[in-house]
């Protein structure tokens, strides 16, 4: 899907062409996974897999949105968005507005709140969206649309908001509109990534900083293998985990697991029970682990953090149980043929590995992952390059 096919939708439902196309990127992870809503730090980056919006205003009080990964259109009027000042999540689950629906339609209530307006003081707009970020593989297909429609519509609508604000505006509407308890990492490297790096994000303070990867000047590449086994980030088991963190926190007295170093380890083990400390670890251990990497980075690029993929995956595994057999394969397979190191990226339960491998050993590392799937009788996996890209821009 590409600019060409969100301007041809536009043009069908709306019988004009768009004032515009904006688009914004999926995310990989690279490392720093269930962090960001303790508080934590985050290494993500942009991947050049995109969610194309063509957009375009129109004098009637509404706003229209059409997919075409779905088939019907959905109209609300603009006054209409405040059905998403109820509960969070309540306009989805009521069956009101379908959950796709819900991530456009909330980036537009999140957006006019931000920006201090109302549904007055904008013009009705038509929305067309188009992406090829992999849905269900675990690369932010969500936040992608969030940065495309907020980047447009900061734009038509004259909102004035940075791009760490039209972050905090897709955050909003995932948690509230859509229902999903999830951080503000996908948001920010959605929107604020560029190419041949990642985004250190500080969940805390928010401050963001641009980390060279340096992966084409060592003949590196990021394989990202999608296992097709889906999952779903409003499901109990991240719920279940974000609780758990909670209950930890509340443990040791601190507000966040954030406040948390490897030095309280032994303290928290005695104070909780098996499950909660175990899930404390890996976040103390995680975030550390980010810092860790980004240093290495720093000090000697891409091929000395192979180590550190590889120690948050089995933490991820073990310690926080959000991997799955076919990722665990995936991992083995691509450490089996030489990468440098790999690691499940995203919420978990399913969808995509990482593996940093060289450049001329795609074809061999893909090979092994899809055999070793075979072997186990695993619905065979979908392979290919992820390259550090731009976040969210206006392209027409």
């Amino acid at each position: 899907m590409t600019v060409d096919d969100a301007r041809a939708l536009f043009l069908a439902i709306a019988g004009r062409a768009p004032e515009g196309v904006w688009s914004s990127a999926g995310r990989a992870n690279l490392i720093g996974e269930h962090t960001d809503y303790n508080e934590g730090f985050v290494l993500p980056f942009a991947i050049q897999h995109r969610t194309y919006a063509a957009v375009g205003m129109h004098a009637d009080l509404r706003i229209r949105v059409a997919s075409t990964f779905a088939p019907d259109p959905v109209e609300l009027a603009l006054e209409d968005l405040s059905i998403f000042d109820g509960p969070a999540g309540d306009a989805v689950i009521s069956g009101r507005v379908p959950e796709w629906a819900a991530y456009v339609l909330g980036v537009a209530w999140a957006a006019l709140a931000a920006a201090g307006r109302t549904a007055a003081d904008v013009p009705g707009v038509d929305i067309a969206i188009a992406s090829d970020v992999p849905v269900g593989a675990g690369l932010s297909s969500s936040a992608a649309i969030e940065g495309a429609v907020a980047a447009a519509l900061n734009d038509l609508w004259a909102l004035e908001l940075t791009p760490l604000e039209l972050a905090k505006v897709g955050r909003r509407a995932e948690n509230e509109a859509v229902g999903a308890p999830t951080g503000i990492m996908d948001q920010v490297s959605s929107i604020m990534g560029r190419a041949d790096a990642a985004t250190f994000l500080d969940c805390r303070t928010l401050e963001t900083r641009s980390v060279d990867l340096g992966l084409e000047r060592e003949g590196l590449v990021l394989l990202a293998i999608d296992t097709k086994v889906e999952h779903a980030h409003a499901s109990g088991g991240y719920r279940d985990r974000r609780a758990a963190c909670e209950r930890g926190a509340a443990a040791m007295g601190v507000p966040w697991l954030r406040d948390l170093t490897a030095a309280d380890l032994p303290r928290a083990q005695e104070l909780m029970d098996d499950v909660t400390f175990r899930r404390v670890r890996h976040i103390v251990t995680e975030n550390q682990r980010v810092l860790d990497t980004v240093e290495a980075l720093a000090a000697g690029g891409p091929l000395v953090i192979g180590d550190l993929l590889v120690a948050s995956h089995a933490s991820m595994r073990d310690d926080f149980e959000i991997s799955v057999p076919e990722l665990d394969t995936a991992v083995e397979a691509a450490l089996g043929a030489g990468a440098v190191g790999a690691r499940m990226t995203g919420g978990g339960f399913g969808g995509s590995a990482i593996a940093l491998i060289p450049a001329t050993s795609v074809a061999e590392v893909t090979a092994a992952v899809e055999a070793a799937f075979a072997a186990q009788g695993y619905t065979a996996p979908v392979c290919f390059t992820i390259t550090p890209s731009e976040g969210a821009r206006r392209d027409e």
